[in-house]
């Protein structure tokens, strides 16, 4: 017999909230139920305000639904796509709004950290096609050949690349309970979707489905210690990328835009959802800045050129380098060897390395002045 629903809600009867007392199914809070096969997918709404309170409840509502026939997979995540129902979450949100005269909206509560991982950055785009994975793995690599301790969570659902740039192959195993181990590839510890559907599976999913995942990904991996976790974040700024910031304990973000006008415009949009969210700008990347015939040496400025670091200097945010359109680069991502870890001793994984070291002063408080212009020739 098919798994259902109701089925679902069955089963969360027996999760209670702590706060009430009543069941997590006749709450209201459970959304968008999504069933494929064995797996569960659905989302918890909470206000901002209760993300650690109702952590165990979270975790209490995988292991009902894990424990229904024929359920191989269950990802739960707490959303805010969806505000709490029940007249006592009302009553609730009531209690906690400011006093006359204390600051509009009162404290930002902080969002939970990763055990074992130091800092947690995000590199972003406003838009897709501009280079947002290779990017990141390379600054990963870099960062690692810096000497830092390093993975990198792909948190890019629709479009998870991770696994073909850093040529992983397989699914990770589980360590402890419902806890997988990441895969590794040179010396970083990495998760995606892509370890965990087929290939071609399309991901048709809405934005708490999306934050489920992503939760899931980011807290039940055994990351072990990392000085710093890099996330390849879906493009755009949408409630994915809004909620994955505001959930996500950020020490900054890296945004990737390519130099013409419609890309600023967009990465221009992520720089603002980051700043609404009190998340550092680590600095803006300029991709694909230009390309130079292999041929013949001539320099072609494809997409114009200069466009992120003026946007830098406008925005008041560090600009971290410059890296071309070039052939090597898509080469070594295609065959799944970043440049910096195939080719270190390049012009091109010079790059990224500097753009590294840019991150890292960043990181530590120590780069608001821009970064000097790296150019290859």
């Amino acid at each position: 017999m098919a798994l259902t629903q109701a089925d679902i809600l069955r089963a969360l009867e027996l999760v209670k909230l702590p706060a009430s007392g009543q069941s997590l199914s006749a709450s209201g809070r459970v959304a968008d139920i999504l069933i494929d096969g064995g797996k569960v997918i659905f989302a918890i709404g909470i206000d901002a305000t209760e993300a650690a309170a109702m952590e165990p409840v979270r975790k209490a509502a995988e292991s009902a639904v894990s424990g229904l026939p024929g359920v191989s997979q269950v990802l739960v995540g707490l959303t805010a796509d969806k505000a709490p129902s029940s007249a006592a979450a009302q009553a609730r949100q009531q209690a906690q709004r400011p006093a006359p005269g204390a600051g509009p909206g009162g404290p930002t509560p902080k969002a939970a950290g990763v055990p074992g991982v130091k800092q947690i950055i995000a590199v972003a785009s406003g838009k897709g096609g501009v280079g947002k994975s290779t990017t990141t793995a390379n600054l990963a690599v870099a960062l690692s050949v810096l000497g830092l301790k390093v993975g990198v969570l792909d948190a890019d659902i629709y479009g998870p690349s991770v696994p073909k740039i850093f040529g992983i192959t397989g699914k990770p195993r589980l360590v402890s309970g419902r806890t997988l181990a990441p895969m590794e590839a040179y010396g970083l510890k990495i998760m995606s979707i892509g370890f965990l559907i087929d290939e071609e599976t399309p991901m048709i999913w809405r934005g708490p489905m999306v934050i489920s995942a992503i939760t899931q990904m980011l807290r039940e991996v055994a990351w072990g210690e990392l000085d710093v976790l890099v996330v390849d974040m879906p493009p755009g700024t949408g409630d994915a990328q809004l909620t994955m910031a505001q959930q996500t304990p950020l020490a900054g973000a890296v945004i990737v835009s390519t130099p013409q006008d419609l890309a600023l415009l967009d990465a221009r949009r992520g720089v603002a959802m980051f700043k609404k969210v009190e998340v550092p700008i680590l600095g803006i990347v300029e991709n694909m800045s230009y390309f130079i015939c292999p041929e013949c040496g001539t320099r072609s400025d494809i997409f114009a050129h200069g466009g992120a670091r003026h946007e830098a200097e406008r925005l008041g945010v560090p600009f971290l380098g410059e890296v071309p359109l070039a052939m090597p680069i898509r080469e070594t991502s295609d065959s799944g060897r970043p440049i910096v870890a195939s080719d270190p001793d390049t012009a091109h994984a010079k790059a990224y390395l500097g753009i590294a070291r840019q991150v890292m002063a960043s990181m530590a408080g120590g780069a608001a002045r821009a970064a000097p212009r790296i150019v290859i020739e």
